[in-house]
């Protein structure tokens, strides 16, 4: 079986590596952000003929482009929570799979934004940059304790509910406001709107996707319905806020101050420079989108993905993919090979690959077929080893149906 290849960009955390290399991928690395011709010419010319994967976190956008231009590309993986960057409905109709990291840093968003709440109610930003420009700001005027305090989370997904949790053990009430229905943890509770929850809360903080919805979905409407002296937190997507809209309510001291970590447009690079409308203004805390940017949530994030490509790799196993239907497939039974074929969702594939069984003199010891989106994902283990010439004549059977995808027939 040919060796497939991974290439991880953007310094993404050295322990993606260990899954790899137990899975016998071999990692090739560049530090860098990948421009879209870069990214074709790197992974076409990855050596074999073996299925290639690429790694990659915000800043690497993989489009439909590449999909076309690389027909090996088997797997993407976004080493972040997001998939913004990644064009899933192409990957889908290309039977690519995404995997993320819906989980690993939602504990190093959650504690950054519990520091912004307690920064921006004690104004230590302000107060720390006076005091590097000379002047002693010791006084109680505007800091307050977040005790007692209302805290309003929109979007109460993994983010919103683990910030839910640290807020109330600090004593803040919380409230959140969500278009689908949550169970609420410990003691949160729903607002029965969104001008509800912006009225009654002294902080509020964005946790949603980039999605058509969202998009500037928090302008002057919204700012103007927040409650007079509240602050506002957005860690979650740049374009979720208009930031003029914002500039205006803070400087007219509606807003009393804000805290953001991601923005409409990011420098590409460390060495680009980073330019916002709130720059200046010293009631607003601006950090370069590190919300997820911590050793632990790193490392996490390495395995958990580069774990998840692995298992796709190897067993053909889809559990928490994007873009093909989910199977949780088990290892390889020993003296069985498996066969994966990704095809359209159309009648009479299953009778056809299980005819093509048969006439390859094997039998079938375990199939798994789930379909998503007009895309079938067939799992075939067989009674014979992976040298079987059988079997490798069965994978060239199955990868000529009509039905199936381009080069989505593999041995694993």
């Amino acid at each position: 079986m040919p060796r497939a290849h991974v290439l991880l960009s953007e310094s993404i955390h050295a322990s993606a590596s260990d899954a790899f290399e137990r899975a016998d991928v071999q990692v090739h690395r560049t530090s860098a952000g990948l421009g879209p011709e870069e990214i074709i010419e790197a992974l076409n010319g990855l050596p074999g003929d073996g299925p290639v994967m690429i790694g990659v976190r915000s800043k690497t956008k993989v489009r439909a482009p590449i999909f076309e231009a690389v027909p090996r590309l088997a797997a993407v993986g976004a080493f972040c929570i997001g998939t913004d960057q990644i064009d899933l409905e192409v990957a889908a109709q290309s039977g690519v799979a995404v995997f993320n990291a819906p989980f690993s840093n939602t504990r190093s968003v959650a504690e950054l934004v519990i520091a912004e709440i307690v920064c921006l109610s004690r104004q230590l930003f302000e107060r720390s940059w006076a005091a590097h420009e000379g002047r002693w700001r010791k006084d109680a005027k505007g800091a307050h304790e977040v005790r007692g305090k209302t805290l309003g989370i929109i979007g109460y997904g993994h983010i919103g509910s683990q910030l839910s949790v640290l807020a109330e053990a600090m004593g803040l009430r919380v409230r959140y406001h969500d278009i689908v229905n949550k169970l609420p943890l410990g003691n949160a509770s729903a607002s029965e709107s969104l001008d509800a929850l912006l009225a009654g809360s002294d902080f509020v903080s964005l946790h949603v996707p980039n999605t058509p919805q969202t998009r500037n979905m928090f302008g002057a409407a919204e700012l103007a319905k927040m409650k007079p002296g509240a602050y506002l937190i957005n860690a979650s997507r740049g374009t979720v806020v208009d930031i003029e809209a914002l500039r205006a309510s803070l400087e007219s001291g509606h807003v009393a101050g804000a805290a953001l970590d991601v923005y409409p447009k990011e420098p590409k690079s460390t060495a680009d420079p980073f330019e916002s409308p709130l720059q200046g203004l010293r009631q607003v805390i601006l950090t370069p989108h590190i919300g997820g940017s911590t050793q632990e949530a790193q490392a996490n994030i390495g395995v958990e993905v580069s774990e998840a490509l692995a298992a796709y790799t190897r067993f053909g196993r889809t559990t928490g993919c994007i873009t093909l239907p989910a199977i949780d497939a088990p290892a390889i039974s020993p003296g069985r090979s498996r066969l994966l074929n990704i095809h359209r969702d159309v009648p009479g594939v299953l009778t056809s690959a299980n005819q093509r069984v048969s006439d390859a003199g094997l039998n079938i010891t375990g199939q798994r077929l789930e379909t998503q989106a007009g895309v079938g994902l067939l799992l075939m283990d067989v009674d014979a080893k992976s040298d079987d010439p059988r079997v490798e004549s069965l994978r060239a059977d199955l990868a000529g149906l009509a039905q199936s995808l381009p080069r989505r027939t593999r041995l694993l």
